[in-house]
Formats: C-alpha cells, structure tokens, sequence
C-alpha cells in the first residue's frame, strides 16, 4: 500500500501529463486564492469598523460606473492569446500586449471625460475625482507583462498565482495602513489602484518582458478574430453584474445601499475568486482537449460534480447562519441584509456552474455563445430590478439577479448540447450526488435551531461543523464517485486512459 501511495504521490506531483500540470497548478492558485481572500476578509472586517456604511455605498457606485465605461473598450486580449494555437510565438506576445495596452489607455479616455457626468447624475461632486483615480488601475492593469499570461497558457500557475494573488495582498496592507491616516471612502480607492500597481510591477519582475514596435499585423488580425466574439460581452456583463448598484443608488440612501452591497460581497468576493481560479485552470486546460468532445464532456461534468457537492451545502450554511455571520463580521447593523446574502449565495452557486460550460464554449472558439447567454441576463436584469427593488426593497436586486443568473444557465445548457453533443440528463446526477452532503449541513443546523439559542458565535460554531461534516462526504463522493455514470475511481484508474484523462477535475478542486 505504501508503495502504491507513493507512485500514486510522484505520478501527480513530478510527472509532466495534464493531470499532474493541472493539479500542481491548482494547488498554487488555490494557495495564493486562498491567502488573498483571507486578507480581504480581514480588512473587511476592519474597514466596517472604522467606515461609515456611506463610504462602502460610494465606493459600491464609483466601481460600478468605473467598470461600465471599461466595458466599452474591453476586447479579450488574454483570452485571445491563450486560446490561439500560435500563442507562444513572440510576434503574437507583442501584439496580446498592445492590443492590452490600447484597450486600457481609450478606456481610461473615457472614463476621465466622462467623470463629471457620473458625478453629476448622482448629485456628488466627489465621484468625479474618485473615478478619475480609481480607473488609473486600469492603465496599469493593461500594462502587465504578457509574459504573464503566457505563463497561463503554458499552466505555469505559480507565476500568475505570484502576480494576481501576491499584488492583491499587497493592495490589502496598503489599504489597512491608510485607514490608519484616511477614515473616508479614499481609503478603499487609493487601495483598490495599489493592487493593480503591484500586479504589473511583480509581473515584470516574475515573467520579465519589454514590448516593441515592430507590430506584425498578421498577429494582431489572428488575436482579434477571437476578440471579435468577445465584442460587447464585458458591456452585457456590466449590465447584469452592476444593474442592481445602479438601481438600487438611485431609490435608497447611501447608507442601506452599503449594507447590501458588503453582505453581497461577502458571497461575490470569495466566488468571484473560485470562479476566476477555476477558470484559469479550466480554460487552458479544455483548450488542450480540443476536438475531443469525449474527452470533454467527461472532465466537464467531473468538475460540474465537484463544484455542486461543495456549493450546495454552502448555500444552506448561509440560509441558517448568514444573520449571525453578518453581525459577527461587520457589525450587528449588517444583520438586516441577511436575506441579501442567502440569495447572492445562490446565485454564485448556479455562476459556478455556469463559468464551467463558459470554459467549454472559450476553449471551443466560440465565445459569442457566452455573450449570448450574458445578453439573456443582463434583458432580465434591466427589467426585473427595479420593479422588484419597489416590491421587496433592496434585497429585489438578488431576487432580479437570481431569477437572471438562471436563464442564463439553462440558455447555456441548451447551448453546450451542440457544442459537444453533452446529455443534460446528466446533471441529474450530479445533483442526487450533492443533496447527500447538503441535506447533512441542513439537519445540523435545523436541529440546533430547535433546541439551540440565538447567540452568533454558537449557531456559526454549531453551522461550520455542519459544513465540516458535509465536506467530508462531498470529499468522500469525489475520491469514490467523481464519475457519475457510475465507474469509481479505481474503475477509471484502472482504464485504458491515459493518466492525463483521468479525472481532472479532481485536481482542480
């Protein structure tokens, strides 16, 4: 057994098939996900201490309006030089990075002129100066070495996991030591422009790089044709993601709107890094499948598996502890937006689901389904906020963003069933799979709340050893029964597949 284990440890760990490529990179990526987001966490917690819920409210604007003049100009260049097979070679590196560059620097245009118009919208004259500094991590975020993202493309995770994550924890400290000198909404601008600054300066000092002028026009139309897809994706997906900001901004004061959008966040910022994660390893890797629709389908719905087996019971974690978590992280003020935080809850958990027929559809070279599927959202999102912010207050904006985020997944759904011939009766199974640790974390909990009090530190305590136990039957179904067709681990292992075939997905989580 020994023996065995050991094999089992170096064919993983040291040998070069995708699997072993796969895993060593997801454990950096996790690492550095991982330390990020409990720095951010951290200062969180602080900055709801010493902030007033009006700066969070502000700063929830001035991002939102930041990223809807970005998505004017956004055109994929990272994703573009990923998925070409022709990459690597320097003449499309170059152009990956003006193309990244010039992107940035329009928008940055656009967002300078366009300052005092926000400003004036909203009645705040402050907006304007903070969006003409927030917006300058733009300008860095573009100039980052595309040597970075080529690391990416070889699945040299633990360069990028050095860049993305070690520039975000700089950003938090930066932001921590200035809210010792700034008590206003300048504290989380300031800090927001110093993650993107550490992330270009560490991305020359981790892939060293320098851009040159010889353009090769026939790079740059290759890396475009792909962009092309893209064309107003990251618009749409402004559309859904900030439409309830927007509303929301303009019906309540500044005050409510901050604590929505800080219990919000404390579901959107983790799963937006789980989502990003997983993207960064899933895309390069189904684009090393391409054309082996089999072969994708299988690791497509091992991951899809996975992420429902430790989702779902999070969902139900946040329904009977997201009140006393609130007032435990923020303050007890922040206890009113529970019902804003089991609901963003859910709609990350069908998001997670959604980025991974998203892997498929990019690494397929057909990113307009994606777009496709964002414009189904964003329709939902314009015309179901406001009339359901009227009707339910501010916690309208995640039932208007729950009711999209699914149309969109069940219009992908259709969608992947053309692309690689994907039977959807398969998810079926994979969520019988995840009812079992699901319902584990539900009876825990709702067993507490029958007999147990209201005190915030017991019903977490008692909550997170409901997770802990749902963990490790949704570890023990991965280990036995990652596929769901019904072969165990053993089963595939034993298969004439090729180590790089077998159960990817397992390496990711």
């Amino acid at each position: 057994m020994y023996a065995r284990l050991k094999t089992k440890i170096e064919t993983v760990l040291f040998s070069d098939n995708l699997k072993s490529m796969v895993f060593r990179g997801g454990a950096w990526l996790a690492t550095g996900s991982v330390s990020e987001q409990a720095a951010r966490f951290a200062r969180n917690m602080i900055l709801a201490r010493l902030l007033a819920p009006s700066a969070f409210g502000t700063m929830a604007i001035v991002a939102s309006a930041s990223s809807a003049l970005q998505a004017f100009t956004d055109i994929g260049a990272r994703e573009a030089l990923i998925q070409n097979p022709k990459g690597s070679e320097p003449q499309y590196v170059n152009a990956a990075w003006w193309m990244a560059f010039g992107r940035a620097l329009c928008t940055y245009t656009l967002v300078f002129l366009a300052a005092p118009f926000v400003a004036r919208f909203y009645g705040n004259p402050e907006l304007s100066a903070l969006l003409r500094v927030v917006t300058l991590s733009v300008l860095f975020e573009g100039a980052i070495s595309t040597r970075a993202y080529l690391a990416m493309r070889e699945m040299k995770f633990s360069k990028w996991a050095r860049i993305y994550h070690g520039g975000g924890i700089c950003g938090v400290v930066i932001t921590l030591v200035l809210s010792l000198f700034l008590r206003d909404v300048w504290t989380i601008v300031i800090g927001t422009c110093s993650e993107s600054v550490a992330r270009c300066l560490l991305s020359y000092v981790v892939c060293p790089y320098f851009p040159n002028f010889r353009w090769n026009w026939h790079a740059l139309r290759d890396l475009s044709k792909f962009s092309r897809g893209l064309f107003g994706l990251s618009l749409l997906n402004l559309v859904f993601i900030r439409t309830d900001i927007f509303v929301l901004a303009k019906l309540f004061p500044a005050a409510d709107l901050g604590l929505y959008t800080m219990a919000v966040f404390l579901v959107q910022v983790p799963a937006g890094f789980a989502i990003t994660l997983m993207g960064q390893i899933i895309f390069p890797t189904f684009c090393k499948m391409q054309g082996d629709r089999e072969r994708t389908n299988r690791v497509f719905l091992q991951i899809t598996t996975a992420v429902m087996l430790l989702a779902m019971p999070m969902v139900v974690f946040m329904l009977f502890c997201g009140q006393p978590l609130l007032a435990l992280a923020y303050g007890p003020a922040y206890a009113a937006a529970a019902s804003a935080l089991v609901l963003a809850s859910a709609v990350a958990l069908i998001s997670m689901l959604n980025a991974q027929i998203t892997g498929v559809f990019y690494a397929s070279g057909a990113p307009q389904l994606h777009r496709r599927c964002v414009a189904v959202m964003a329709i939902a999102m314009v015309l179901l906020t406001y009339p359901l912010a009227k009707w339910l207050g501010v916690v309208g904006g995640q039932v208007a963003a729950l009711i999209a985020v699914s149309a969109g997944f069940l219009f992908q759904a259709e969608r992947i069933r053309h692309v690689t011939g994907f039977a959807l009766n398969r998810y079926g199974k994979a969520v019988l799979l995840a009812i079992v640790p699901t319902s584990i974390v539900g009876a825990v909990c709702l067993a507490y709340r029958t007999i147990g009090s209201d005190s915030a530190i017991p019903a977490l305590s008692v909550g997170l050893f409901g997770y802990l136990l749902a963990f490790g039957a949704a570890a023990w179904l991965i280990l036995t029964r990652l596929d769901v067709s019904g072969k165990t681990a053993s089963d595939l292992a034993q298969s004439s597949l090729a180590p790089s075939e077998v159960l990817v997905g397992s390496s990711e989580v």
